[in-house]
């Protein structure tokens, strides 16, 4: 503890403000209501979260409006978690959550409430067996340690120059992700391509894309006459998918792709864990990705451990499918990996690329959970999966998408690792700085020499 650093309670330092404690009822459309699931540490992300009516929000905003620089902290279950509100969007707190409006550096706040410090008193303070509680008195008598108020100021400017870099990186990334859905929507679902060569032919059009046509007819189009030559100018009728455009074939997943499952070493001999080195993934991996990017795992395994999985080690680029609990993860593995049974992995061998694939299952993604079976969980198996038919068009539209896909997926690999980096750099700092151990000199050098 650093002499000059002072200990007060949060209750001196800051307003705590409980929410009500009923149960709402949502709307389709309206205000923002922040649960517990919503609370997942930094920035508060309001995108999917459940709505209320103007009605509710009043009964449950308090007549208080949150404000930039707010706290919000979950009180049970995910009990502890702590989130600041960097927008001026309206929303209100539902049960179970509490503002933390600080009185102080708001953002140096956030840290210290994240701090193995304050982590340590939150676990001192919980109670419940089945559902852990955190009260609200409880919350208010956290130690909060407090250097002179320039020194809170720079702390803060350090760990959220790192996070506010973290978080325009996962910003850049969930764009880069919409334009390659977008792309792949547009001339593999749409048909939009096609539908413009139709128009500009003179050709009939389907009476199932009448609508996009004449929403086709209203947009200025780029000059992209390279690309609009590699697509027919006219669709056919198949039994098995409708009007697709001429010359592209119906096949399935099976034909298309070679499907393999995985498996889990005997957790029981150490042989096949200790001191592993090779990538070994389950479904939860991929729980908490903001991309469909794989490149690292909680768990490795051996040599040894590797012989025991039929499928093997999969190379780089294949696609990873969670295939149960829940169904429908996706990810491109970045680096080579084995995989465990929750996953139906793709191995693109043939004509369609990895680039492809992932999008195909996410824009398939409803019928694939709709052949998911299972009583307890859904399971969607590997014949099943199999049979799902797909639409193959020709390699050069394939090799024309992949060709720009594959530079968006290589730039969100990128922004990746340079979030981890950041990640590592920001865990490493917080917990010296916001103990003292580090002084603000020697962690702007250690930021300057990473970056």
């Amino acid at each position: 503890m650093v002499s000059d650093w002072n200990e007060d309670i949060l209750s001196n330092i800051a307003e705590v403000i409980d929410s009500r404690h009923k149960t709402p009822v949502y709307s389709d459309s309206g205000y923002p209501m922040v649960r517990v699931v919503d609370v997942n540490g930094g920035a508060l992300n309001l995108e999917n979260t459940k709505r209320v009516s103007d009605e509710v929000y009043e009964g449950f905003s308090r007549g208080r409006d949150p404000e930039v620089g707010d706290l919000v902290i979950s009180r049970v279950g995910s009990y502890g978690v702590v989130s600041y509100v960097n927008s001026d969007e309206k929303f209100c707190l539902g049960q179970n959550t509490a503002f933390i409006i600080p009185k102080i550096n708001s953002r140096f706040l956030y840290y210290q409430l994240i701090s193995p410090f304050v982590k340590w008193q939150i676990e001192q303070f919980v109670v419940g067996a089945v559902q852990k509680t955190i009260s609200l008195k409880s919350i208010r008598q956290f130690q909060i340690k407090l250097p002179p108020e320039p020194e809170q100021k720079a702390i803060a400017h350090i760990l959220g120059f790192l996070d506010d870099k973290i978080e325009l990186n996962s910003q850049m990334n969930e764009t880069l992700e919409a334009m390659a859905q977008a792309l792949f929507k547009s001339w593999f679902v749409d048909f939009d391509p096609v539908i413009d060569n139709a128009l500009a032919a003179g050709n009939t059009i389907p009476d199932e894309f009448i609508e996009r046509a004449e929403q086709r007819k209203a947009i200025e189009k780029k000059d992209n006459s390279d690309i609009q030559a590699l697509f027919p100018d006219e669709f056919e009728f198949t039994e098995e998918m409708g009007w697709i455009p001429k010359g592209w074939a119906v096949s399935n997943v099976g034909t298309e792709f070679n499907t393999v499952g995985g498996g889990t070493p005997s957790t029981k001999n150490s042989d096949f864990w200790e001191n592993g080195d090779i990538s070994w993934t389950t479904p939860k991996d991929l729980s908490g990705n903001q991309s469909k990017i794989l490149l690292n795992t909680d768990r490795k395994i051996t040599e040894l451990g590797l012989n025991k999985i039929s499928s093997g080690l999969l190379p780089i680029d294949t696609v990873l499918m969670s295939s149960r609990a829940p169904v429908g993860y996706l990810a491109l593995a970045k680096v080579p990996v084995a995989i465990n049974q929750g996953y139906i992995a793709l191995k693109c061998e043939k004509i369609l690329t990895p680039e492809f694939a992932i999008q195909w299952a996410d824009s398939a993604m409803d019928e694939i959970k709709q052949r998911a079976g299972g009583t307890t969980f859904a399971e969607i198996s590997k014949t099943n999966f199999r049979g799902i038919p797909i639409l193959v068009p020709s390699q050069k539209i394939i090799d024309a998408y992949s060709r720009d896909v594959k530079d968006l997926y290589n730039q969100i690999t990128s922004r990746i690792e340079n979030i981890n980096t950041l990640a590592k750099l920001r865990d490493t700092l917080l917990p010296k700085l916001m103990s003292g151990e580090l002084r603000i000199p020697d962690a702007e050098t250690l930021v300057d020499e990473t970056l």
